[in-house]
């Protein structure tokens, strides 16, 4: 019999999040489970290197919260938390404002368990002017503001090579993780059809240099080295200049500059080099890492039992002295890992304390529309098996799919695949507007 009083607060709505109250809120309804959330509607964050490059529309991709929340039965509730009172056990949410005027007035939530899911943002390592003119892709908002900023040079640049037949755009990106090598396939595919839209003085083959600049030895450094170098091939064959071994040192305006003094010219500097966790989280009173996580034990428990973290603000131990990896499949896992351990609690019986196991499945990484590489790790034979081609970009495109039947179901996600394959005959490849 569950106990009506208990009341679970999930903060932050991305791919883990999401999942947990989806999943409890269609068990035990709305007035046990809450989202909190500074959006009004959810992407899966892995596909925002497809908004930043025009090649996907959130207005048409986004999932509302309310809408979610009336069909899986959890609350939702918009704002932002930036404080806990962890002995009244209430959350404080900030006033939310539009054009200047409060919508929502601040609150303070009551709860008796908390779930943190606030992701992670980009780490700029304290590198001079990255903040100031670098773009991060950790939101809708920020990818939105680059693809406009994108949009942008693409025009001044076309309309500067009339003059100068050797004006051309000039993109670095920071940082060889999925994130960077996604993207610099995702641009490549956005200038292809640049000539549709009036772009006709630039070639986008010869005039649109992107420079993929990453720290490690080689790109996707997490990742076996057969599949980082298949990764390194293909674009380098679609023209990516790949640099490895390079230490960004300094970002300037229409530069960078890296450890040993060479200068890369960049009229767009995306940065995609590491990752930290809000900073608000080492203000709560809570155990945090050099990085802002919250460090929690093998139960998702941070020091204070009534609260759990999951997803990229979570530090939790995996193996061989090693913690998770902030990653969309480990979010995916451990929402369904809670679901059960916080049914108990909802229901007013002992939780089952047997620790959360993450299986790994493999990695994908999207290198075109036609083209993808990729490690999986064979559940049958044990071994990593390396996928390439067509079959890995399928096999990618799966998993965003399999993202929405955890929060829509099997029924409405076949419907939303159907509608995105008819809307792309009838809507431009790339959004440039």
């Amino acid at each position: 019999m569950q106990t009506p009083e208990h009341k679970i607060i999930i903060v932050g709505g991305g791919a883990g999040g999401l999942e947990l109250a989806a999943k409890l809120g269609r068990k035990f309804g709305p007035r046990h489970i809450f989202l909190v959330d500074t959006g009004v509607f959810h992407i899966w964050k892995p596909s925002l290197h497809e908004v930043a490059s025009g090649t996907l529309d959130i207005h048409r991709e986004g999932l509302s919260y309310a809408m979610l929340a009336k069909d899986h039965g959890f609350t939702f509730v918009p704002g932002e938390m930036d404080g806990i009172n962890r002995e009244a056990r209430s959350i404080h949410v900030k006033a939310v404002l539009s054009e200047g005027e409060e919508v929502f007035a601040e609150r303070d939530l009551t709860y008796d368990t908390l779930v943190i899911a606030v992701g992670s943002r980009s780490n700029f390592f304290n590198t001079p002017g990255a903040e100031e003119y670098a773009t991060a892709l950790d939101s809708t908002e920020q990818a939105e503001k680059f693809r406009l900023k994108f949009l942008r040079e693409l025009i001044a640049a076309d309309q500067r090579k009339k003059n100068n037949p050797d004006q051309s755009l000039n993109i670095a990106i920071v940082g060889g993780g999925a994130t960077g090598v996604e993207l610099s396939a995702e641009l490549l595919e956005a200038g292809k059809d640049l000539g549709f839209y009036g772009i006709n003085e630039l070639n986008p083959e010869r005039d649109i240099h992107i420079t993929l600049l990453e720290g490690s030895a080689r790109i996707l450094a997490a990742l076996p080295e057969k599949t980082s170098a298949a990764a390194t091939r293909l674009l380098s064959q679609r023209g990516v200049t790949v640099k490895t071994s390079v230490l960004v040192s300094s970002v300037q305006e229409k530069s960078l500059t890296d450890s040993n003094g060479n200068t890369y010219p960049a009229d767009l500097t995306v940065w995609a080099a590491g990752i930290k966790a809000p900073v608000f989280l080492t203000q709560l009173g809570l155990e945090t890492n050099k990085i802002n996580q919250l460090v929690a034990d093998r139960t998702l428990r941070t020091s204070d039992p009534a609260i759990y973290a999951m997803g990229d603000c979570a530090q939790v131990d995996w193996e061989e002295g090693r913690y998770l990896p902030a990653r969309a499949q480990v979010a995916h896992q451990q929402a369904d890992y809670l679901v059960g351990q916080l049914s108990d609690r909802i229901k007013g019986t002992p939780t089952d304390n047997k620790p959360f196991v993450f299986k790994d499945y493999g990695s994908l990484v999207s290198v075109g529309h036609n083209k993808g590489v990729g490690s999986l790790m064979g559940v049958l034979t044990g071994k990593s098996l390396f996928v390439e081609g067509l079959l890995a970009r399928l096999m990618y495109m799966s998993l965003h799919l399999m993202h929405h039947m955890a929060i829509l179901g099997i029924a409405r996600t076949g419907s939303v695949a159907l509608g995105r394959l008819l809307l792309k005959r009838s809507t431009p490849r790339v959004k440039l507007h």
